[in-house]
């Protein structure tokens, strides 16, 4: 039985990477450490976010963390609402890899 199958039944890869994350904060990440920054889907799990780094860029991922930001409240005069939460994960590649057009 292969794991790609099963872990790929639930999600396709382009689904649970949402948008790559350009700040001065990854960017110091990539000089530093060569981490990559991205949002993701809120339910995706740090192996689903490996195999699907790997299957969309053809790369090796070293490490995966991620954090999750719960959405803030916002205020609209006397209405209240909130926003989003939203999930994003630092993807670590080994030292001689890199992901092409991703330079900052």
């Amino acid at each position: 039985m292969n794991l790609d199958k099963i872990i790929f039944a639930r999600k396709h890869p382009r689904d649970i990477i949402i948008s790559p994350m350009f700040t001065e904060k990854t960017s110091s990440l990539l000089e530093k450490q060569n981490s990559y920054c991205f949002k993701v889907d809120i339910k995706a799990n740090k192996i689903e976010i490996k195999h699907a780094i790997e299957s969309i860029f053809s790369v090796d991922v070293k490490d995966v963390n991620t954090i999750r930001f719960k959405g803030k409240v916002k205020r609209m005069g006397r209405y209240s609402g909130r926003r989003a939460a939203w999930k994003k994960a630092i993807v670590t590649l080994p030292g001689n890899q890199n992901l092409s057009g991703f330079e900052v």
